[in-house]
Order: C-alpha cells, then structure tokens, then sequence
C-alpha cells in the first residue's frame, strides 16, 4: 500500500491493518555508533532500514534559523577549542559546543520586552523574497514522497520564548500582554500567508500544516492554559480557518515535554495532532489522550525510545502496550524523540521489524 494514503486512512479511521515504517532519526552520537556496528557510511538511513520520514516538509516561512527576514547578521564573539559564543541570526547570544551534540546555551537576548518587539515584528511581514529559490523543487519532491506532506507554520509561542529566554517570556505575557497578543497575531499571519502560496501550487493538497512550539518542561507548560485560551487561541483558530479554506483537516504541532496540560486547549483552538508526546518523566500514555480528549485528537508518537536501548523483551512489551491505540487509528507509532547513542544498530533494526510485520 502506498504510505502516503496508509497515513491517511489512519489518521482519519477509514480501515487499515499495519503501521506506516517510519525513521525520524538519531542523535551524530546514534550515528557514529550505527556506523561502527555495520551502517554502511555513506547509504541513507531510510533506504537502510527501508523506512519512510514521519513527514515531508514544505518550507516556505523562509530563514535559516529563526525564521526572521532578513535574519540579524551574525557576529563570532568568542571561539576555542571547545566552544564558539556568536550573537545569531535571530540576535540570541549562544555558546555552542563543538564536540558533542547539544542545545546551545542562550547567553543574552536582543528581544528582552515590549519595546523591542518592533525590530521584531518587521523582519516577520510577508514579503516574497522570504520564499525560498527551491519552493517550487519542494512541491514536487513533496507530492512525489511516500511520507505525509506537511506545510510548515510559525511557531506562535515558542520562537518568541527563543528569542526571549523563559524568564523573560514568562514576566512578558503577563507584563505586557497586549504585546504578547500582537506576536501571536504576526506569527499566525504569517503563517496563513505561507499557507497561500503554497497550497495553490500543489497539484495535491498537503496532508497537515505543522507548527513547533517546544512550549513544555517536565512540570508542564511555561503558558498557563488560561493566557494561552485569552491570547494565543485567537491565532491557532485563526490558521484552522485558513486551512480549511483549502480542504485541509490536520493542524499540528511539535512540543517536547508535558503537553497535557495545554492538550484541551489547543484541540479546542482547532490544533487536532500533537507529537512526539514524549514519555519523559511524566510518563505520558496516547491512550489516557485518547479517552481524555476522543477521536479528535490525532498523535504522532508515543513510543519510549529508551525501551529500544534496552532489547527485544522491552520493546515487545512497548509495542504490545500501544496496540489498542494503533488499532483505533488516529495514532502513528514514533519513538519519542530521537534515538539516543545507547540504542544499538541491532535492537533498532529488530524494533522496526517489528513495526513492519505488525499486521491488526
């Protein structure tokens, strides 16, 4: 069966019997292993392990890191052997470290309040020099690929907490909120504008727009389901309506850690796929979703990656405990995040089997 309607008729529960074989991908660290252990370098991992990506993007929000056009110019302020600290492209101070997989630490912040928020808000405009050269080359490998093609969004909370830092963003909403309203606001029209000069162009409409907010902790959301129903709901409907203009029925979006709290909110606010739904340490379960919030809500993920470092037995008992959600459909089994450089060749290659011959 072809992947794509696979996806498809899972998510909208028109009948299947297996899973989609999907490969998000590993930490360099994953891969240096892989190597080691027979990975022939050189060979793409998905035609390795005969494995689609969960999706196929379509970007056209434009930049290269923060989305911002133009981006700030980027400035070397401090180099060793260890670390590099640059002011970036989306004006964050950050110290990069160079010989280990990492998430750069956020030094200093150009957007600090309200008052900064204009230079801000005018390298967010639409504007047709942030398409990017290949959008058209994007379309057509996108309607081509077995993977699910997705639309990239703005990101309506969580750029702004990049760019801020979470002790400025969290005094910000409540400092200046009609501020916080006017970011939410930007951000969803552009995204809405993305979603015009893309969608006309294809010849098959995408299967979801996807946003990324990586808006939890291990504690929950750093905005209160309250501030998030008064001041960034408005925006989420806002892009729902546009993408039913097209026919399209799946806004998503990408938040790590515990989304629970936030899960009603955005499903109310038209936001009807969450992923990766990280097990963590909260200990998130798709099914305790499924009963919470009914069919509506799509999830991608779900699956404890950290199972896959430990065997075969582990990753029976994984697989075993989501298949009443992978048979209701709705669900699409992903590990959690990427694969940790614990996770062996072998056992990862056994936990996709197993995904291939799941038969329902």
């Amino acid at each position: 069966m072809d992947n794509r309607k696979l996806v498809s008729d899972i998510m909208f529960y028109r009948g299947h019997d297996r899973m989609p074989v999907f490969h998000w991908g590993g930490w360099n660290e994953t891969r240096a292993r892989w190597l080691k252990e027979g990975l022939p370098a050189g060979t793409s991992e998905n035609e390795y392990f005969n494995a689609i990506s969960p999706w196929k993007w379509i970007n056209a929000v434009g930049g290269t890191e923060a989305f911002l056009y133009p981006l700030f110019e980027q400035e070397t302020i401090e180099e060793t052997d260890e670390y590099t600290i640059v002011r970036a492209t989306d004006g964050v101070v950050k110290k990069r470290w160079k010989k280990q997989s990492n998430i750069p630490q956020s030094i200093s912040f150009t957007l600090k309040t309200g008052k900064d928020w204009p230079e801000y808000k005018k390298r967010l405009q639409p504007d047709p020099g942030r398409l990017p050269a290949n959008l058209q080359q994007q379309i057509d490998d996108a309607e081509t690929s077995e993977s699910p093609v997705a639309v990239m969004g703005a990101s309506l909370m969580g750029w702004a907490r990049n760019w801020m830092g979470v002790e400025n963003f969290a005094y910000f909403m409540y400092d200046e909120p009609d501020v916080f309203s006017d970011m939410v606001d930007t951000l969803s029209n552009l995204t809405c504008w993305t979603i015009d000069q893309v969608v006309p162009r294809m010849k098959r409409k995408p299967d979801m727009v996807l946003g990324w907010e990586d808006i939890c902790g291990r504690s929950g959301p750093f905005v209160s389901p309250g501030l998030f129903k008064k001041h960034v709901a408005p925006g989420y409907i806002k892009v729902r309506n546009k993408i039913e203009e097209y026919g399209i029925k799946l806004l998503g979006i990408d938040s790590d850690g515990d989304v629970s709290a936030l899960a009603g909110p955005l499903l109310d606010a038209g936001v009807n796929l969450s992923y990766p739904l990280e097990i963590g340490a909260w200990n998130a379960d798709p099914m305790e979703f499924r009963k919470r919030y009914g069919r509506e809500l799509r999830i991608i993920g779900g699956f404890n990656k950290m199972v896959i470092e430990k065997g075969p037995v582990e990753i029976d008992a994984e697989i075993e405990r989501r298949l009443p959600i992978m048979k209701d459909g709705g669900y699409l089994l992903l590990p959690d995040h990427l694969i940790t450089p614990g996770a062996s060749l072998q056992n990862y290659i056994y936990y996709l089997e197993k995904v291939r011959n799941l038969r329902f």
